[in-house]
Parts: C-alpha cells; structure tokens; sequence
C-alpha cells in the first residue's frame, strides 16, 4: 500500500512539474550548462547522479512540450 501510494505522488509531482514548465529561453539554457559544467569539474571530471536525474528530466519535458505542440498544430 505504501509503495503505491508513493508511486502516486511521485507521478503526481512528476506531472505538475511537466504542465508548470515552460519552454526554456537561451539564456536560461546557458546558465543550465555553465552549471552542469561547473558540477562536473567540481566532481573531478564526473557527471553527478543529480545532473543525470535532472537531465532526464529536461529531456521528458521536452518531448512533452513537443508532443502537445505537436497535437496542437493537428488540430
């Protein structure tokens, strides 16, 4: 019971998260990527799981972006 409900309220957050995000700006694209570069000099040359975890992230977002966008431009 327990792990379903924090299957819920992970996926829950994870959806808020996607429809609260709005494309990003070039600007806040470069400051994303000074920052990555930054932690991973910071960790000896190693990306951390944190900048993995958060890439993704980004990237599921993206392609959901791009898929309403997408549905959108079909209707």
């Amino acid at each position: 019971m327990l792990r379903k409900t924090a299957l819920m309220a992970l996926v829950a957050t994870f959806a808020l998260g996607l429809g609260a995000c709005e494309k990003q700006g070039p600007a806040e694209r470069a400051g994303e990527k000074v920052d990555h570069a930054v932690d991973t000099i910071k960790n000896g040359g190693e990306e951390p799981a944190s900048d993995k975890l958060e890439d993704a992230a980004h990237d599921a977002r993206d392609a959901a972006a791009q898929a309403a966008d997408d549905l959108k431009k079909k209707d």
